[in-house]
């Protein structure tokens, strides 16, 4: 269809220069155990605390921990008699004998309860003179002392029962109440007075024309009797289609922050369960909270969990998935004109929804947001910067034209990346050096500085991305070369990376067959100078293979095989049939097959007649890049010209975004 855009490439990535080591074996876990378990580790806790208080209850009223020693009366009467004592304390029938040695020792003894101290030493034969010597000191004990020394073992006994009861009543009330609350939807919600919370359109930039379509709901939601009075009937459903990180949810809290209105966000895996009719209930209860805070919006993130097309047999045998999906369907069509619930939803794959989902009275209008261009990523980076404290040196326009294709979510995490670096330099500001930077790590993963190539390496990755430079400056619809560097990143052992002059919604045949042969530029540079080639180029030629089947069986750019496409998206055929069905024949396919190989073919002889033209260039570049390890845009366009090849011009050529690297 003329006009339209062609998904962008994949940007290219290649592996080390060395075979992948094998992923490291992960430390011994805890196993997860399950959430039945946890009752009975409950039980077991209490009974050992219960066991653990009655023990030092025990040990505390039975006074095993007093150090006097305990004597029977008679000796106590003796001691009389031997004039040892010098004073008895009487406490009911417990005395505390007190001995005139040098210690003043005490000894603990009982009487008879029936009778007193004196008749009962008297009966084990002391005297009255004997006794008159010893001091004999009676306390009262009161009534209320009495009954709690009486009766505090049992009221403790007692209480620590019933704590032991409470405890595990509380416990299966707790597991009881998730039962009768497993249907419920327990959305995330956004009060519309909570000022840290709340998102307007001011948070979000770009993406102008969607932001347009979505005041209309704003206007509806504030005012909505004067599109009631002319018979106008706002949109029930809103459907934010785009890339992963172009800010669909984020549009979608503006909506609701600049309305004002409760937000209640959650995402549609979380209505599927393994049993069947709980995602439908728990669609039920959502609606229902919503009408009942009406004015509200319900956002639905990854509604492609749920929405995708019935009958496919996919999602469980149960097919919990079409419940839940039928009564999404039977909600949005309950809706009455004069209901002010608005229902948003996001999604990546439009094209797996059901048909129903989509036509009118359920998801009215679609709102497709776009990556942002160099415009738009320039307001977003601003919103960014904030609250980060920029040096003088900063420039944003830069760094906003050497990020096409960036999302708002990668440019967030590229001003997030400048921050970390600068305070791990223990800089207080964040400098355009920091950007830069931030901008590759982004791209391609950190710096692996432990990496160390060894010098054969390292001239093989040298001349390897030489030949991707190289070959991007020759032909005419390649991308310039920004920056050439052999220092590891993630896990790539060096890089090219190629930025347009410009963003470019489409990309011609030509563009591809020029990104195909710069693809195999560093392929080809390893064979012609090393007479053998390594594993560095195999992410090249992955992704040089795809975009040759691509043109093939998507763009219709093969003249053989016609304006035909044969395949969707990701290779899957199109109008919703198997993953392994294919609308075509064997004889098609192997056409397929020698028109992918024919195109690279082309490419390979196209880029190694540049190779070979330009041999003395191509180790000029790589010289330079064994010595320095990184050449920057200004560097390589001295190191062109210097050999006769003038650099591109912003007005020579238009490209796009894309970078090659191994």
């Amino acid at each position: 269809m003329p006009g339209q855009k062609p998904p962008q490439t994949p940007p290219k990535k290649g592996g080390d220069k060395v075979p992948p080591r094998p992923p490291q074996k992960r430390g011994p876990q805890m196993p997860k155990l399950p959430q039945g378990d946890n009752f009975w580790i409950n039980l077991g806790g209490s009974i050992l605390v219960l066991l653990l208080l009655a023990g030092i209850y025990a040990y505390v009223s039975s006074g095993t921990g007093a150090t006097q020693q305990t004597i029977p009366i008679s000796q106590v009467a003796q001691d009389i008699q031997a004039g040892k004592v010098s004073s008895i304390d009487v406490n009911g029938e417990n005395l505390t004998v007190t001995y005139n040695d040098a210690s003043s020792t005490q000894k603990l003894s009982m009487k008879e309860a029936e009778n007193a101290l004196s008749q009962t030493l008297a009966n084990y034969g002391v005297t009255p003179p004997e006794l008159a010597k010893v001091s004999i000191t009676v306390e009262q004990q009161s009534s209320l002392e009495y009954w709690i020394g009486t009766f505090a073992p049992f009221i403790v006994s007692f209480l620590l029962i019933i704590f032991f009861v409470w405890y595990l009543s509380r416990q299966v009330r707790g597991a009881g109440m998730q039962a009768f609350t497993f249907g419920q939807s327990r959305p995330r919600v956004i009060d519309p007075g909570d000022r840290n919370q709340r998102v307007t359109f001011k948070d979000v930039a770009g993406a102008k024309e969607a932001k347009e379509e979505l005041f209309e709901i704003v206007d509806f939601l504030k005012n909505p009797k004067k599109f009631l009075d002319i018979g106008a009937r706002i949109p029930k459903g809103i459907l934010l289609m785009g890339a992963p990180g172009t800010g669909k949810t984020l549009l979608a809290r503006a909506v609701a922050g600049e309305a004002g209105v409760p937000f209640f966000s959650i995402s549609g895996s979380e209505f599927v369960e393994m049993f069947v009719g709980v995602g439908a209930s728990r669609v039920r209860d959502l609606f229902l909270t919503a009408k009942r805070a009406a004015p509200s919006i319900i956002f639905v993130d990854e509604i492609d969990a749920v929405g995708r097309v019935r009958g496919t047999g996919v999602g469980g045998g149960n097919d919990e998935r079409e419940q839940t999906l039928n009564q999404i369907l039977v909600e949005m069509d309950g809706f009455e004109p004069n209901e002010k619930v608005i229902v948003m939803a996001a999604t990546n794959r439009p094209d797996v929804l059901d048909p129903a989902l989509l036509r009118p009275g359920r998801f009215d209008r679609r709102v497709v947001i776009e990556l942002p261009d160099r415009n738009d990523r320039f307001e977003i980076l601003a919103i960014h910067a904030r609250k980060k404290p920029l040096a003088e040196d900063v420039n944003l326009s830069v760094i906003a034209e050497r990020t096409p294709g960036f999302s708002g979510a990668d440019l967030y995490s590229l001003m997030n990346e400048a921050a970390i670096l600068a305070a791990r330099e223990n800089r207080k500001k964040v400098s355009q050096y920091d950007l830069i930077r931030s901008i590759e790590k982004v791209m391609l993963g950190p710096e692996r500085k432990s990496h160390v190539l060894s010098p054969k390496e390292k001239e093989i990755t040298a001349y390897h991305e030489g030949g991707h430079a190289l070959v991007s400056s020759v032909l005419p619809y390649a991308d310039p070369v920004h920056k050439i560097s052999i220092i590891s990143r993630g896990r790539a052992a060096g890089y090219t990376l190629k930025l347009p002059f410009d963003d470019k919604r489409m990309q011609s045949k030509r563009e591809f067959l020029d990104d195909i042969a710069v693809s195999l530029g560093g392929y080809i540079a390893e064979k012609l100078v090393f007479g053998d080639i390594t594993t560095g180029p195999s992410n090249d030629l992955q992704v040089l293979s795809a975009l040759a089947r691509d043109m093939v069986t998507r763009y219709g750019m093969s003249d053989k095989m016609g304006p035909v496409a044969l395949e969707g998206e990701g290779g899957r055929a199109l109008f919703g049939a198997g993953i392994d069905n294919k609308e075509y024949s064997q004889k098609v396919s192997a056409e397929i097959d020698a028109e992918v190989k024919r195109i690279i073919s082309e490419a390979e002889d196209k880029a190694t007649a540049i190779l070979k033209e330009n041999r003395k260039l191509l180790d000029a570049i790589a010289h330079t890049l064994i010595e320095k390890e990184t050449i920057e845009r200004e560097e390589f366009e001295k190191i062109l010209i210097a050999h006769g090849i003038v650099p591109k011009q912003k007005e020579i050529i238009e490209s796009s975004a894309s970078t090659g690297h191994i």
